[in-house]
């Protein structure tokens, strides 16, 4: 009897714990589930709507297959697209252009404080360009409807209405755009722009339809045709963005045509597509989850790339109430200190990463302090690049010291080495165990020449990224001649500086390398003083390759911005007078001059066999 009561009790327990399980577990996590199954849903087929292409192809019979404005129009230039639509005048100190009230899109913005070449007359940059001509570049913010609603929403060719009266977007006045979808919602989106390149977007949805709405915003920018690139390896052009736990995420624009799209679900950041000194890239406020995705298309001919996101978590708004949502869009120059302020501010995820500082980050953007603070107190950046040279030179002179003196004693003891290869040369172990003795004798090790060497790498490699890269460097005059420090060189050997009149440039296969100025061949001549501090090496292939190599830097470094070439020149001509002194002091024989006499000694003939 009181087996059969424990049993009973056992069942009783098993099947309260049972139930219960499913009641306030198992339930609610599989409902739970199919929420989110249905959340998702609803996510993918909003993000597939947001990235659909908002506009039509230019027919195929059109030479140029330029994308076609949102009313399927093509234009033949800039200007005729920016004057069919009504528009919205944008004029700050640093931004000019305007906003296309067809499809509320950020779609003409010219930089003011920027121009395409050195002439002071030359005109500002273009950054966006509406559709419906060639290289058309832009940005817009929108709604998606949750999957199975028939919501209308504003889309590219929706023309809204300015309210308020005020057609101009300046630092200080906002402008507020308005469109009623005659169905109970009316859609205001007020546009607002910073002293800079911030502008906030604030979209408000008022429902009068009677009963709740539910709608995800999307922001996205959208580029039609393939821009240019430098293809440089230390510096990104192209589609990236910080997003979340992926962290940067950078794509090539042959590689995106390769992958057609790549998604990121349930992340966070920012994106949009960046160019050598400029920037575009949308964001929501800090820490929003969302659905992002870079994107490409090729249709009637010409590529259209997106970057786009997608929040996860639609806009409820209740019957009779109102209800936003902001956002942001970076259009501008990349400058350091307004970026910086920017993630201070808003808490905008590593957007400083809008500047590809390298790998070397950590010396580079120190580097990039230095250098400006220098050129702050200097005026000249290009003095300021020569200064830091002589500040990292001092640093490391300790190391350089104890490289050269090793340099030294190996030079000193060069004599005894060649009679312990002679005397043992048939006898490797008992050479390699003498010149092991050798150098414990004279207390020297053949590595303490490579370290110091090596540590200095990745410091004159990180000088090297920020003068490729640094926005303060463009159009930056030095002396004479150079007056833009990231353009090559301007003079050509091969003109004669000028008194040829024809362009070896533009030859077939060799005209890249036809471009030769003053500054490379400075440089290359340096190059080679440098390599004349230690006499020729006794093979002659070593010897072959260290004659030729300064042509070969020199012929390389051609088409290099100048301001490279000039830090490259005067860092060798540091380092000859350093190593020069300190292989003196060490009681080395340093015979520079014969060397380089030498060189232009003509070489006797070997003598030829005798006949038997």
């Amino acid at each position: 009897m009181e087996n059969n009561r424990n049993i009973i009790l056992a069942i009783v327990l098993s099947m309260i714990v049972l139930f219960g399980w499913q009641f306030f577990v198992a339930g609610p996590q599989m409902e739970r589930a199919q929420q989110q199954a249905q959340i998702a849903a609803e996510q993918q087929a909003a993000a597939d709507a947001a990235l659909a292409t908002p506009t039509t192809p230019a027919t195929a019979g059109e030479a140029a297959a330029t994308p076609a404005a949102a009313t399927g129009q093509t234009f033949a230039t800039r200007d005729e697209a920016i004057a069919a639509t009504s528009r919205v005048s944008i004029n700050t100190e640093d931004l000019e252009g305007s906003i296309n009230l067809t499809g509320a899109r950020i779609d003409d913005l010219r930089l003011k404080q920027y121009r395409e070449t050195v002439d002071p007359e030359s005109p500002i940059i273009t950054l966006l360009t509406p559709a419906g001509v060639a290289n058309s570049y832009f940005a817009e913010e929108g709604w998606v409807p949750v999957s199975g609603n028939q919501i209308a929403v504003p889309t590219a060719q929706t023309v809204w209405a300015v309210e308020g009266g005020n057609a101009a977007l300046t630092a200080t006045t906002p402008v507020t755009l308005v469109w009623d979808n005659g169905a109970g919602l009316t859609f205001r989106r007020t546009i607002s722009v910073d002293e800079h390149y911030l502008f906030t977007i604030k979209q408000t949805i008022e429902n009068q339809t009677g009963g709740d709405v539910a709608l995800y915003p999307y922001a996205r920018v959208i580029r039609y045709n393939t821009p240019h690139v430098a293809n440089f390896f230390i510096q990104h052009e192209g589609p990236h963005g910080v997003l979340g736990s992926n962290n940067l995420v950078s794509k090539k624009y042959a590689d995106l045509q390769k992958e057609g799209q790549a998604t990121y679900e349930n992340t966070s950041g920012w994106l949009g597509f960046s160019d050598k000194y400029w920037a575009t890239a949308v964001m929501p406020p800090a820490g929003t989850a969302l659905n992002a995705r870079f994107s490409w298309a090729n249709t009637a001919g010409y590529d259209d790339y997106q970057t786009s996101y997608v929040e996860t978590a639609p806009l409820v708004v209740a019957a009779g109430a109102t209800a936003e949502r902001e956002s942001y869009l970076f259009a501008g120059a990349k400058e350091e200190a307004v970026i910086t302020a920017y993630q201070n501010q808003y808490g905008f995820d590593r957007i400083e990463l809008l500047i590809d500082w390298g790998w070397l980050s950590f010396i580079t953007k120190p580097m990039y302090y230095l250098l400006t603070f220098l050129n702050g107190i200097i005026g000249n950046f290009g003095l300021a690049v020569l200064a830091v040279t002589v500040i990292v030179k001092a640093i490391f002179f300790p190391l350089a010291n104890r490289s050269y003196a090793s340099m030294a004693a190996m030079r000193r003891v060069q004599p005894e080495m060649k009679s312990i290869q002679e005397r043992l040369k048939d006898d490797r172990p008992a050479q390699q165990q003498a010149m092991m003795e050798l150098y414990k004798k004279e207390k020297i090790n053949p590595l303490s020449g490579c370290w110091p060497i090596l540590i200095q790498i990745p410091v004159f490699f990180a000088l090297y990224t920020v003068i490729f890269i640094s926005l303060d460097m463009r159009h930056a005059p030095f002396f004479g001649w150079i007056q833009d420090l990231a353009a090559p060189d301007p003079t050509n050997i091969f003109t004669l500086f000028g008194l040829i009149p024809w362009t070896p440039t533009a030859l077939p296969v060799i005209g890249s390398f036809l471009h030769l100025g003053v500054w490379p061949v400075i440089m290359g001549i340096t190059m080679w003083v440098q390599m004349k501090l230690n006499p020729p090496p006794p093979d002659p292939t070593q010897a072959m390759i260290f004659n030729w190599m300064p042509i070969i830097f020199t012929f390389m470094l051609g088409t290099f911005p100048a301001g490279l070439v000039i830090y490259w020149a005067w860092n060798n001509t540091l380092s000859v007078t350093q190593q020069y002194f300190i292989m003196k002091r060490h009681g080395a024989e340093v015979n520079l001059f014969g060397n380089i006499m030498d060189s232009f000694k003509r070489k006797p003939k070997a003598a030829e066999p005798t006949k038997s």
